[in-house]
């Protein structure tokens, strides 16, 4: 049985080995997407949307027009505009449907997902690939230390979700670093609403 702070640890060196295997190429046209990007729309469900949520949140900070799909005030989607998709399956139904609505009018859509080969990964102009449970869990030093513990530290995708996060946070970064803005640029455009 392992406690919380053992489950912490252990999830933390599998999101740090997650995050080793992500493309770094993939990464950098994102990257590159997105400040050619004329506006960037974010999608996903469930968690996976929490976390494109949150990547909207920074890249409103970064000074971008960024719109999160489904909110009442997010307008038509067109040509110059990017969608980024966070889905580990890359199947969520309504995720695909926005996709293919994206490209129909000539957006541009970039996809996190553990699976390139998924409905989302064959329209995507970018894919981002990042692992999910199943592909790190299964690696022996992570077998090893389960062992002895009851249960999964990530079920559920936790691991895609926690490493999406990771990746989309160093993305923000790579964008501070080109644009040259600094934390205190970032903190002025925060919500003052609190």
């Amino acid at each position: 049985m392992g406690d919380a702070k053992s489950y912490a640890l252990m999830l933390a060196d599998a999101v740090r080995e997650n995050v080793s295997r992500v493309d770094g190429d993939g990464l950098s046209r994102l990257v590159d997407e997105i400040e050619r990007a004329r506006r960037v729309f974010v999608a996903g469900a469930g968690r996976s949307g929490l976390v494109a949520r949150a990547f909207a949140m920074r890249l409103m900070h970064l000074g971008l027009q960024v719109y999160v799909v489904g909110e009442t005030i997010t307008p038509a989607i067109g040509v110059g505009d990017l969608l980024v998709a966070v889905s580990g399956s890359g199947s969520t139904r309504s995720v695909v449907l926005v996709a293919v609505t994206a490209k129909r009018l000539g957006a541009r859509v970039a996809v996190l997902t553990s699976h390139e080969s998924s409905p989302l990964g064959k329209l995507a102009d970018v894919v981002v690939r990042v692992g999910g449970r199943e592909e790190v869990l299964e690696r022996d030093y992570l077998a090893e230390q389960l062992a002895g513990f009851s249960v999964s530290p990530a079920p559920l995708g936790t691991l895609f979700e926690l490493t999406s996060s990771v990746v989309l946070d160093a993305v923000v970064a790579a964008l501070m670093e080109r644009r040259g803005v600094c934390e205190e640029d970032l903190k002025a455009r925060h919500t003052n609403l609190e």
